[in-house]
């Protein structure tokens, strides 16, 4: 089982990578991630890349034992790819679970300071809207757009958080092995609000530490239309139920 030492404790971590045609962004990924994190275990879960990226994951764990990898036989979009990861990982007793994206937008020189982070917490998010949390290279029209939406989801969803829609993340597994996986059916970056809010209604304790967020150089960015709109109506509905639930608690109470 691989392992990860950070503030003198030793616990099974687990990167999880969920890709779909990034070919040439995975062996680069890869090199960084083992030398900042180097005993860290990784899971390649590929969605049946046209590009041969499947193919690429299993030539590297071959060669390299804390490289895995997961075939899917179709792209059913990224919280699908997470959930089974998350399965995964907890099957294999695996005690932090990590989301990161595979085109280079999340440094992996970031995640050890994740990873000390959860000694105080159970989800760590590595966030681009707090003090120290940057932005290099991204349009500003995608800027505008991710800004926006973390506003309204907070708002919306009442969560003390400035960025649920951020992709990189470390949480314990306790916190996964509680949450009903089986129920989340957020397929696009919706999916990052959806456990942000899942995990703060389970009471568990969420921190956000700064990261440098790139835009990708290679490849290009899944976000479309039907991902925001997805994101939109979900967060909506789970706004009116939470604050109908608040409602009906205070009409009990009187």
């Amino acid at each position: 089982m691989a392992e990860d030492t950070h503030r003198g404790t030793t616990e099974p971590v687990l990167v999880i990578i969920p890709t779909y045609n990034e070919r040439d962004n995975l062996a680069p990924l890869l090199r960084r991630l083992h030398e900042h994190v180097p005993d860290a275990g990784v899971l390649v879960v590929d969605d049946g890349s046209p590009d041969g990226t499947g193919d690429l994951a299993d030539e590297i764990a071959a060669d390299d034992e804390h490289v895995h990898v997961l075939h899917r036989t179709e792209k059913a979009g990224l919280g699908a790819a997470y959930i089974a990861g998350f399965r995964w990982g907890l099957e294999r007793d695996y005690a932090t679970l990590v989301e990161m994206d595979a085109d280079g937008s999340h440094a992996p020189e970031d995640l050890p300071r994740l990873l000390a982070a959860l000694d105080e917490s159970d989800l760590v998010i590595g966030s681009r809207y707090v003090p120290g949390g940057a932005l290099v290279n991204w349009p500003k029209r995608r800027e505008v757009l991710s800004r926006g939406a973390n506003l309204y989801s907070r708002l919306a969803l009442g969560v003390p958080v400035n960025d649920m829609t951020a992709g990189f993340r470390a949480y314990r597994a306790r916190v996964l092995a509680t949450l009903p996986l089986k129920d989340v059916v957020s397929a696009g970056y919706c999916f990052q609000i959806d456990l942000t809010l899942r995990t703060a209604q389970a009471g568990f304790d969420i921190v956000e530490v700064p990261i440098t967020f790139t835009e990708r150089e290679i490849g290009t960015s899944k976000m479309d239309g039907s991902i925001i709109g997805e994101a939109m109506v979900r967060v909506a509905q789970w706004g009116a139920a939470r604050r109908l639930g608040q409602l009906r608690r205070l009409l009990l109470r009187r």
